[in-house]
């Protein structure tokens, strides 16, 4: 339930026992922290280790480390290699011992004799390397394993995303639909936790597709070539200081020896076809991986908004608009590359993808203008007709050197990217009589011609040195240079050809650089774990706008935007008894406008709200606190928290008053937005054959006044959640549901309403796991939307939209190679990933 400004003492009281709650509770985990780190003093011997592939120098993760008693040889501790291959063993007693490390596929590594005093201190292995089983390639039995949901490294949450099923044959954005924590509206927007100035990379850099616009670059990425997400809501001082949290999304790389291969092919209602293919081979010091994914499909999309205007400056009282519309998209997507060991310690990495997208799109927009009194005042139609074509391509050069000293490590990468994109849209315009008879064309048909490309580079140096028995410096070195035009020409249309329409025509060309240098140091004492950062950022953004004055002549307008800072960031662990941990972060961090915010060009693309750039905004400022509980049985975890965010100077786009029936969209800074929630996320294995995940978040917002855009200030409690549950009634069949809601919501000056989605899916793979066939079908209520009331002064707008494109897809996949199949009278038995 949203209350606002002007609402009830009952409000005020509410509001304030939530809060009173908060602190509480955050008083109580301190409490239970300060506690524990009293125990310091209570030696804590650990082992730990690296495990790498003796031929491929490849990270090996989930391998079991187990430690054994050297007279007994029974087991007295186990853990498991994280996905880097690390393996930790804590409270190591003392005593004599012998360590064994087994990985299926892998001849077992036995070491004997470590002896452990209370003088030892910790034993560090450094890189032990796994050669592989004789008889590994001859007659396997596939033993298909799932990677483990949800892990929490280093303040970061890290999402395999194989297991979901309601996904195949989609793209980027439905796969973020599934990741706890994060939702996407009706219209495509990513939201973390309730924030929306969420960053999205790929593999850890931007990306120039589409232009750079979000919405545009999730739904061009196939889920398909996805390996995991990375949720990072207080990133540390090695990531960009720039957003309200990052969402980092990892694409597949082959890590498997021998040729291996899949293909999917798929179809969908609404004329939706996708397919992919994936070829690699690794071998010695070689590794060369490749991957082809298309998307040819419709997206069908319905909206209406109705406009309230309180200070009427004509007849015109109230406004009805419609728009649906169809949109055809063929996206086709390619990455390639190999990786070459010079030495177990020293790899060469080279890899391109390219991007193409096509779209098209056929939108038509009904206005109809009432009086005070209802009556019928104009009606008229609108036909739009837009063609989007665009292709992008990136370079990656990586080198990775690993000292002899144990986790020393050199990381260095450059990128190259560039991208040119057109749009093209016609507008006619046909003027209704009030009793609904079309009358003749008189408006001008218009022609937008928007002409887009960009080029970017990025340098990036990462150093890692161990201090003592369990620091760890890191420092680093990023530049990001992008160069960008978007040129838009606008034509009237005239029985003659095309006239120059100057008032729309206008020219925009940028540099934005951003140069960062950070250093990092962490360490543990006891069960006590430390990581401090400072990152400073150096970045500018130098453009020339370029436009028509009333005599049609060009002239110029510099925009100059320098952004110097120092961002700290802070993160404490305290692990406790069972499995439990306590972590505590801290960050500052800054949200800088987007070019396209910057930019004054007019977009006129609906004729009943324009939108303009901003050359006057400053960035947001950001603060971030969270406490975390983790909790872990041997078949359930917990991660519960407390995050507060405050953000200053937070840019909201204002709906300007209307002029003639026309109002215009443009980006402000408004004074402060605070929002202060809890978070749950579970992940439950009961029996065998199911698991369940579910997420919750619930905040409370406070927005301040902004008088001057005839906005009040508002307050409320919101709250979203959505679960994930597979079942596996035998090996080969399994369903999944995935549900989502999301409650009504109060950000300045809109109020966002209540949204739901239901999602299903049933897999079935064939004998020897070489095959399976999906079938999953996405929004099955069509409920999901995205819908708001804004409200000021001088207008109320009531907003909804519904987008969909297949609604049920049927997708076979086939997969070949020394990890996809199994003969009749198999003997050796391999563990793979479920990657289908």
């Amino acid at each position: 339930m949203i209350g606002l400004a002007s609402s009830s003492e009952t409000s005020l009281i509410i509001k304030n026992q939530i809060m009173k709650l908060l602190q509480l509770q955050i008083a109580a985990i301190g409490l239970i922290m300060m506690v524990a780190v009293s125990g310091y003093a209570q030696q804590n011997i650990r082992i730990l280790g690296t495990l790498t592939d003796s031929l491929t120098h490849e990270r090996i993760s989930f391998a079991t480390v187990a430690l054994l008693s050297q007279q007994t040889k029974v087991p007295v501790k186990e853990t498991q290699t994280d996905t880097s291959g690390n393996f930790i063993l804590e409270n190591v007693p003392v005593g004599s011992f012998a360590l064994r490390v087994s990985c299926i596929g892998y001849n077992d590594i036995f070491k004997e004799n470590i002896f452990i005093n209370l003088s030892a201190g910790n034993i560090n292995l450094g890189r032990l390397m796994m050669t592989t089983s004789k008889n590994n390639s001859l007659n396997e039995v596939i033993v298909t394993a799932k990677k483990e949901a949800l892990q929490n490294i280093d303040g970061k949450k890290v999402f395999s995303v194989n297991q979901s099923l309601v996904s195949k044959g989609g793209n980027a954005a439905d796969l973020l639909q599934n990741v706890p924590t994060l939702q996407i509206d009706g219209d495509g927007n990513v939201s973390l936790r309730g924030s929306t100035g969420v960053k999205v990379l790929i593999d850890g850099k931007p990306s120039i597709i589409a232009n750079g616009d979000i919405t545009q670059i999730l739904q061009s990425i196939p889920a398909s070539s996805i390996e995991s997400i990375e949720v990072i809501a207080n990133p540390s001082a090695k990531y960009d200081a720039n957003g309200e949290g990052i969402i980092n999304i990892i694409l597949k790389k082959n890590t498997r020896a021998g040729l291996n291969g899949s293909a999917t092919i798929g179809g969908g209602t609404h004329d939706n076809y996708n397919g992919d293919a994936s070829l690699s081979y690794q071998s010695g010091k070689v590794n060369i991986y490749g991957n082809y994914s298309l998307k040819n499909g419709n997206t069908y999309s319905n909206g209406v908004q109705h406009l309230t205007f309180l200070k009427q400056t004509d007849s015109t009282r109230y406004s009805t608009e419609n728009f649906p519309s169809v949109t055809r998209n063929k996206i086709q997507f390619v990455k390639a590359g190999f990786d070459y060991s010079f030495t177990p310690e020293s790899i060469l990495g080279i890899s391109g993808s390219f991007n193409s997208r096509n779209t098209h799109r056929n939108e038509v927009l009904t206005f109809n203008n009432f009086a005070a009194d209802g009556a019928s005042i104009q009606s008229n139609n609108r036909y739009n007709n837009i063609i989007n074509n665009g292709n992008s391509y990136e370079i990656d050069l990586d080198y990775n050197l690993h000292f002899k000293k144990p986790k020393e490590e050199l990381a260095l990468n450059f990128s190259y990217a560039y991208g040119s994109f057109r749009d093209y849209q016609q507008y006619s315009s046909h003027i209704n009589t009030v009793d609904g008879r079309q009358a003749s064309v008189i408006d001008t048909p218009l022609i937008n011609d928007t002409r887009h490309n960009a080029t970017n580079y990025n340098i990036q140096v990462d150093y890692i040195l161990p201090v003592g028995k369990s620091g760890e410096f890191s420092a680093g070195y990023r530049s990001q240079i992008t160069l960008g035009n978007n040129d838009q020409y606008a034509y009237n249309v005239l029985g003659s050809g095309k006239t120059p329409l100057y008032i729309f025509t206008d020219f925009f060309s940028s540099n934005n650089q951003v140069h960062a240098v950070y250093l990092s140091y962490k360490d543990q004492v006891g069960n006590f774990s430390y990581q401090a950062g400072l990152r400073a950022e150096d970045s500018h953004l130098n453009a020339t706008y370029l436009s028509y004055n009333v005599d049609n002549v060009l002239f110029g307008s510099p925009v100059k935007v320098p952004i110097k800072g120092i961002y700290p960031s802070v993160l404490l662990t305290e692990k406790l008894e069972n499995n439990n941990q306590l972590q505590f972060t801290f960050t500052r961090r800054v949200s800088k406008p987007s070019v396209r915010e910057f930019n004054s060009t007019t977009d006129f693309s609906d004729p009943a709200n324009y939108y303009k750039g901003n050359p006057g905004l400053v960035p947001e400022s950001i603060t971030d606190l969270e406490l975390d509980y983790n909790k872990t049985w041997q078949n359930i975890s917990i991660t519960s928290g407390i995050f507060h965010n405050r953000i200053d100077n937070v840019i909201q786009h204002i709906q300007t008053d209307p002029v003639n029936d026309e109002t215009t969209t443009t980006p402000e800074n408004l004074k402060r937005s605070i929002t202060t929630g809890l978070e749950l996320i579970g992940h439950f294995d009961l029996i065998k054959g199911w698991d369940l995940t579910a997420n919750a978040n619930i905040f409370y917002r406070d927005n301040d006044a902004a008088p001057q855009y005839g906005i009040s200030a508002n307050h409320g409690i919101s709250w979203n959640t959505n679960i994930t549950s597979t079942v596996a009634p035998i090996q080969s069949l399994s369903f999944q549901i995935r549900a989502d809601y999301r409650a009504p919501d109060m950000v300045l000056q809109d109020k966002n309403r209540a949204a739901f989605g239901l999602d299903a899916a049933a897999k079935y793979d064939f004998y020897g796991n070489r095959a399976s066939l999906n079938f999953n079908a996405n929004d099955i209520f069509n409920s999901r939307k995205w819908a708001f009331l804004r409200s000021s002064d001088d207008l109320l707008l009531d907003f909804e939209r519904r987008t969909a494109s297949s609604r049920a897809t049927l997708s076979f996949s086939y997969r070949f190679g020394k990890s996809s199949g199994a003969s009749k009278h198999s003997k050796q038995v391999k563990r793979i990933e479920d990657a289908s």
